[in-house]
């Protein structure tokens, strides 16, 4: 689901978003899959893909006893991933720049990847008018997954 409503082009107008920030917070995952750097890693640059991005590095840091973090330094901006496998949790942060970018895609690759049985996507335009930070779009959505 791209956001067609929002222009990039900050020349046409310097109150224009630079970019769309995707704050997604998913609930109910399988802890394995959450604790596993390399499955992280994988989800994490198919991500990057999905979201139409170019990815210039990928760092990924396992924490003991458990628990994995993933960040993607993109051309567009960043993609960050955040795991807490004892809560079924995972916190991730996509932005990116561009009107070819698709960061919404990249929620929607991780929540199916991570089998998420519940999840929250707040979308906000980032560098438009000061005054208006109130994101777009709020969704919530319980999924039944195997």
């Amino acid at each position: 689901m791209k956001m067609d409503c929002i222009s990039m082009d900050a020349e046409a107008s310097p109150e224009a978003p630079v970019g769309v920030h995707c704050i997604l917070e998913m609930y109910q995952c399988p802890p394995a899959l959450l604790n596993n750097a390399e499955y992280v890693e994988m989800a994490v640059a198919e991500a990057a893909q999905q979201a139409k991005s170019t990815l210039l590095k990928l760092l990924v840091h396992e924490f003991e006893p458990q628990g994995v973090t993933a960040l993607a330094l993109l051309a567009e901006s960043h993609l960050s991933f955040h795991a807490w496998p004892e809560r079924g949790y995972a916190a991730v942060d996509v932005f990116t720049c561009g009107e070819h970018t698709e960061p919404e895609a990249a929620c929607y690759l991780l929540i199916e990847r991570f089998r998420a049985g519940h999840y929250l996507l707040s979308v906000v335009p980032r560098g438009g008018r000061v005054t208006d930070h109130t994101p777009i779009e709020v969704q919530t959505e319980a999924l039944l997954c195997p």
